[in-house]
């Protein structure tokens, strides 16, 4: 697919700087970040959940390495040409590993990072268990991305905490605060359990904000457009599409152990023109001899 003009990270500041809400429906592989950006969306997000889920078969609970999820964003940046957004967990160590991490998401092709400041190993924000870390390292995390890219790393800083779980919303209120005076380029406050936290939360900063809208979690699911009316920047799916893809291959699974048509079924013709068959027969013939 033909790249727009302009990098992504300049695509997604000016998306930022716009108003109105950013649907964002979050991806875990190449072609699931392509299914987003055919269907119209401005941008995606590459769900660590997801991708846990969809490379090692395992809990977003901190399993999956740095490594191997800097490969996977790499395949999903190469495949579309929307702005891409990277789970970078807690940057995979100190402060000097978040600046390698930041670095590498944006070699590898990513518009932002988003550091959190959970204690490692991590852990989905909507399951149990998850804890932080002390306040002052929570800020030396997002300093050091935030120097990162002041350093030449092209990409913009998406800063994270799970305070409201563990600590409360005051001290939950107090990191995103810092986090925007070091820099943070967007804020996201995760599990807020009520309207009116997600609304205090976006009165509180001026920073561009992202909601997380976990089927089934902590935060209320709410409609784009009141989302909208509270001053969210971004609504980030992270487990629609893979929730959505495996209880589709569940129900092929029943069908085809019982010996029925499979439903839902996209005929073949459509599955190559996505995959990108047609194009690739087309370059083809031009060098043909």
């Amino acid at each position: 697919m033909a790249k727009e003009p302009g990098s992504t990270v300049e695509r997604l500041r000016a998306q930022l700087e716009k108003p109105g809400l950013r649907v964002m429906p979050c991806c875990f592989d190449a072609l699931s970040a392509r299914l987003v950006e055919r269907a119209g969306f401005e941008l995606t997000f590459m769900s660590g959940f997801a991708v846990s889920a969809a490379r090692i078969g395992q809990p977003d609970t901190g399993l999956i390495s740095y490594g191997e999820m800097v490969d996977a964003g790499r395949d999903i940046c190469a495949a579309v040409s929307i702005p891409v957004l990277g789970d970078g967990d807690t940057g995979y160590g100190n402060a000097i590993n978040v600046k390698r991490t930041v670095r590498g998401y944006a070699q590898a092709g990513f518009a932002a990072v988003m550091i959190e400041d959970q204690v490692a190993p991590k852990r989905c924000g909507h399951t149990r268990g998850k804890q932080v870390v002390e306040r002052q390292e929570a800020i030396a995390r997002i300093a050091a991305a935030v120097d990162a890219r002041n350093e030449g790393a092209d990409i913009l800083i998406l800063a994270r905490t799970d305070a409201r779980t563990t600590d409360g919303f005051d001290e939950a209120m107090y990191r995103v605060s810092a986090f925007a005076d070091l820099g943070a380029d967007i804020l996201f406050l995760e599990a807020p359990e009520s309207e009116s936290e997600m609304e205090r939360f976006c009165k509180l900063v001026t920073v561009p904000t992202l909601a997380n809208m976990v089927e089934g979690g902590k935060t209320p699911v709410l409609p784009p457009a009141k989302l909208e009316a509270m001053g969210y920047r971004i609504a980030a799916y992270p487990m629609t599409l893979q929730n959505a893809a495996v209880g589709a291959m569940n129900q092929a699974l029943s069908a085809l152990r019982a010996g029925t048509p499979v439903p839902g079924l996209m005929d073949f013709p459509a599955l190559r023109e996505i995959l990108g068959f047609d194009s690739y027969y087309d370059e083809e013939e031009r060098y043909r001899r």
